[in-house]
């Protein structure tokens, strides 16, 4: 299949931009060939989905972005800078899929760690706490701790975190995965709105189908191992997307396509 046309327009400056993207790991019974000849440019503003079966690459894709893995041909910018020049600076907040909150701290103190290590003043983490609790509809239980919050009250919070120093890229590795789909379905209509209001760019690995295409302005669809990109699919929908959206005729056409990408991926 040919290399699929880039997300953004030519004049437009990528917050991500990946040329040929190779890695392949070194493993005891021989390499592992986890990406191949990924090309994609994610621009400001956008919420892009990655989604593929399980081996695909879409989190290591993500880890690189993050500079937690290190492509071994091709080239990545983050900003216009390498992914390690981009970590250090801070350009990007990043949530995994387990909430990941130190259980002795409380909720505002786990919110405050990144803001502490990068040497915020008290004053500046309090002020900083407040609003991306406001955020993530989370205001008042900067006290409580983990183990008194719910599932997605604790991604809700792991959010936070990734918000506190108000980097413009946020990378989210199936956040919700774990959660029952009512609760899903509950977070996934926070976070549009939560996008909509900060305006940053975000990168979204699911499984899931409506996930991806209730979420996204662009839908990147992945092929099993090595992870190559079958298709990018631009939503037509409105930003304003109540859930039953997902019963229309052009919600249901999307999915359809993202699920013919994923089976043309197996047929290579």
């Amino acid at each position: 299949m040919s290399e699929p046309a880039p997300i953004l327009a030519e004049s437009a400056a990528p917050v991500i931009r990946a040329q040929h993207l190779d890695l392949t790991f070194q493993a005891a019974d021989g390499p592992v060939h986890a990406l191949k000849d990924v090309s994609l440019d994610i621009p400001k503003g956008s919420f892009v989905s990655f989604i593929g079966p399980s081996g695909c690459g879409k989190t290591t894709l993500l880890r690189c972005i993050a500079a937690l893995e290190h492509p071994t041909g091709g080239s990545l910018s983050v900003n216009g800078m390498t992914p390690n020049e981009a970590r250090r600076k801070r350009a990007y907040g990043y949530v995994f899929q387990a909430a990941g909150l130190y259980p002795w701290r409380t909720i505002g103190r786990n919110i405050a760690l990144p803001l502490e290590i990068m040497g915020y003043s008290k004053t500046q983490q309090k002020e900083r706490i407040a609003k991306v609790l406001d955020l993530v509809e989370l205001s008042g239980f900067e006290n409580k701790f983990p183990w008194q919050l719910s599932g997605g009250m604790q991604q809700r919070a792991s959010i936070a975190r990734a918000l506190a120093f108000d980097a413009d890229l946020l990378l989210m590795d199936e956040p919700f995965g774990a959660l029952d789909e009512i609760v899903r379905d509950r977070l996934n209509e926070e976070l549009l709105g939560l996008w909509r209001r900060t305006e940053k760019t975000i990168a979204f690995v699911t499984h899931s189908i409506p996930e991806a295409v209730y979420l996204s302005t662009h839908i990147v669809v992945m092929s099993p191992r090595p992870g190559r990109i079958t298709d990018v699919i631009e939503s037509p929908l409105p930003w304003e997307r109540p859930l039953d959206i997902r019963d229309t005729p052009e919600f249901i056409e999307i999915a359809h396509r993202v699920r013919e990408g994923l089976r043309a991926g197996y047929q290579e």
